[in-house]
């Protein structure tokens, strides 16, 4: 297989594991791009995270609410200031879904020296990094 189609034999993978993800969770992928900013914010202001991810603030509502009916998120008034609220991610939420991937990723890295896995690990950044440039250039953001 050439580069080119494993990259799009790749994304597709990705795309359709996130997609099982959301359907056993009741979540979108949008959902789930707004709990990774918010987790790996620590916490987020609901304004801050539609401005994150592209979203209008009404949006962001019911993207919030979802994540909180899956039991991933919470919100709660800013220590700092209560008139605002804050969404934090509930700790470990994902982990029990990720349990088996991340074993699988281990296992598959385990194949690999030091030096081949950071090749990997570059080709990965690089990728995420042009993704993200396209998205912006898509997007206009």
């Amino acid at each position: 297989m050439e580069g080119r189609d494993a990259g799009r034999e790749l994304s597709t993978a990705v795309v359709a594991f996130h997609e099982a993800v959301g359907a056993s969770l009741g979540v979108t992928a949008v959902d789930q791009r707004a709990l990774a900013v918010i987790a790996g914010a620590g916490s987020v202001s609901a304004g801050d995270l539609a401005k994150e991810i592209g979203l209008t603030p009404g949006a962001v509502t019911g993207v919030v609410d979802r994540l909180e009916r899956a039991g991933l998120a919470h919100r709660a008034p800013d220590p700092a200031d209560r008139r605002r609220l804050v969404i934090t991610a509930v700790p470990g939420a994902f982990r029990k879904l990720f349990a088996g991937l991340d074993a699988a990723m281990a296992k598959l890295m385990a194949r690999y020296s030091p030096a081949e896995q950071a090749v990997i690990a570059g080709w990965v950044a690089n990728t995420a990094e042009i993704l993200r440039e396209q998205t912006r250039l898509l997007t206009k953001r």
